[in-house]
């Protein structure tokens, strides 16, 4: 682990100006703690010699002075730590999102999305204490140590040779332990997100589960990784306190090493009692802050190691190619489509996915055209809903994908495509709120004109569901998706319409109603692929294509 990542100083602006202003409070502590100690050696000094108080006066309002100006610094020093703190994780954050959203929801599929959560939320938060102790000590340590130093030196040559010699012993120890810290810090990243994991994981299928028996083995699941948890964070404590002491020790040692050698020189009359007090009280102040970061070293280590996979995301987006870079390679290369070709509709060429060790699609190509109704068949696990995702660009796959002849990508491509999946996906709020979601500009009259193709003109706008839309059957349920999807290719006037089993729960009558709305959307001019499983759904359309399940191992 970097005592400073470069990346943050690139990633974050102000982590830059945290460091110019940081330099600046540090010059001014160092130049106290200087101060406070040739304040006090001369106060001591004078008093032993017989000067009376009121001549000391103006030196005691001196030193009042020095530590006014050292309590200021240390108070600017926490105040710009805790604005930086704010400003770096808002301005990683916003970056984390952009990053997520440059690199698609083909990325984001294979990706933990309670991982990213922690990270965005807790692990980025944790870069508080970094800013707030570890940072502020690094500063102190870079500018302090070495002046110092230098000033000891000009008043007693063996005592900072003696720093010198004894001072990086602390940084190699440091060294020795944060290789230990860092991996059982990591352990307890790994154990935290793989709780969020765990527990999103019951969560979203608590309901599968009680149906199945199972919900209660799910508390000792969350109590074993729980437990998990608990001890990587009881490891880390472990070794930060010891590592807490080691430090102390081997600096306590340090100064009494420099307290002994001045007692001698004092004792055989080689310095006077000003200097040799001069530098005693200094000796202290050279190891402080370097004792302070490796103390502050363990608390700083989570939002360090949360840092670290923000930065490897955004560099990650960084790499990949916009849109438009991405079009002109294609271009450059001939593209996958020929020129002369022109598909209008929605077109697949030479489209191969696969995943966990298993081919799902091999060299596939389709052209679903504009005005018909497309229906793909085939049994579980060919690979139909898979091919829904590379259309929508969910699904990372080699080939090419063309919307009227054009590979669009990212928003362009979204925009173009209006699509209803396999659940409903509602949320809690009013009928109207569900049809119109992602349009809310959408006018009332629309919204119930969607609901009247969708078979639902009887169910009332206004009627209130509950949470994952609480209030309705199965089949209602699918129905007003399929307004939403009918609302949107029409609002927007999507090209493409993309339906997967959209009727598993609807009744035969009501299903010759949606094999309707299907051919209004097609006669509209639009491409309207359809994967479904009821014959009666696959009858009505224009033409019908089997997917056939490979079993081929992708690394056989």
């Amino acid at each position: 682990m970097k005592p400073l990542d470069p990346r943050l100083l690139s990633h974050a602006a102000s982590a830059r100006s945290f460091f110019v202003l940081g330099a600046a409070l540090g010059a001014v502590q160092t130049a106290s703690i200087i101060g406070f100690a040739w304040l006090v050696t001369h106060l001591i000094v004078s008093a032993i010699a017989g000067e009376r108080v009121v001549e000391l006066l103006p030196w005691f309002g001196a030193l009042l002075v020095v530590i006014a100006v050292r309590s200021a610094a240390t108070w600017g020093m926490e105040a710009i730590s805790a604005r930086a703190a704010a400003k770096v994780k808002s301005e990683l954050r916003s970056k984390l999102l952009a990053s997520i959203a440059k690199l698609g929801p083909a990325w984001l599929t294979g990706t933990s999305s309670s991982r990213l959560t922690t990270l965005a939320g807790p692990g980025l938060g944790a870069l508080d204490t970094y800013f707030a102790k570890y940072l502020p000590q690094l500063i102190l340590t870079a500018i302090a140590a070495p002046v110092l130093i230098v000033v000891m030196a000009l008043w007693d040559l063996p005592s900072a040779i003696t720093v010198i010699i004894t001072l990086p012993l602390i940084p190699v120890f440091m060294i020795l332990i944060g290789w230990a810290t860092e991996k059982v810090q990591k352990r307890q990243w790994t154990a935290l997100s793989t709780l969020a994991t765990g527990f999103l994981e019951v969560v979203e299928g608590l309901s599968t589960l009680k149906i199945f028996g199972r919900a209660e083995r799910q508390p000792a699941r969350i109590r074993e990784v729980t437990d998990g948890y608990r001890v990587a964070t009881m490891k880390v404590l472990r070794l930060s306190f010891m590592s807490g002491f080691a430090l102390e020790l081997l600096a306590s040692l340090s100064v009494a090493l420099i307290a002994v050698t001045i007692g001698i020189q004092l004792i055989n009359r080689d310095m006077t009692l000003e200097v040799g007090l001069f530098v005693l009280l200094l000796a202290p102040e050279v190891y402080l802050p370097l004792r302070q970061v490796g103390a502050q070293f363990h608390a700083a280590a989570d939002g360090v190691a949360a840092s670290d996979d923000v930065f490897s995301i955004i560099e990650e987006a960084e790499r990949a190619p916009t849109p438009s870079d991405a079009r002109a390679a294609a271009a450059a290369a001939g593209g996958p489509i020929s020129a002369g070709l022109q598909h209008r509709g929605l077109a697949f060429t030479g489209i191969t996915v696969g995943y966990e060790g298993r081919t799902v699609l091999r060299d596939y190509s389709l052209v679903v055209p504009p005005g018909e109704v497309t229906a793909i068949v085939g049994p579980s696990g060919a690979g139909k809903s898979t091919l829904l995702g590379v259309a929508r660009g969910t699904v990372g796959a080699s080939g090419a994908v063309t919307i009227d002849g054009e590979q669009l990508t990212g928003d362009r491509r979204r925009a173009a495509i209006a699509w209803m999946g396999q659940s409903a996906s509602l949320i809690e709020g009013t009928v109207a709120e569900n049809v119109a979601l992602g349009q809310p500009e959408a006018a009332p009259d629309e919204v119930r004109a969607a609901l009247a193709d969708a078979g639902l003109e009887f169910l009332d706008g206004e009627r209130m569901l509950g949470v994952a839309g609480a209030g309705l059957s199965g089949g209602q349920s699918q129905r007003v998706a399929l307004a939403r999807t009918l609302l949107r290719a029409r609002r927007l006037d999507c090209p493409v319409v993309l339906f997967d089993e959209p009727s598993s729960a609807l009744d035969a009558d009501t299903e010759q109603r949606i094999a309707a709305a299907f051919r209004s959307l097609a006669q509209e001019g639009r491409a309207v692929l359809v994967v479904s499983h009821r014959r009666a759904l696959v009858a009505s359309a224009d033409s019908v294509h089997t997917i056939e399940r490979l079993e081929t191992v992708a690394n056989a």
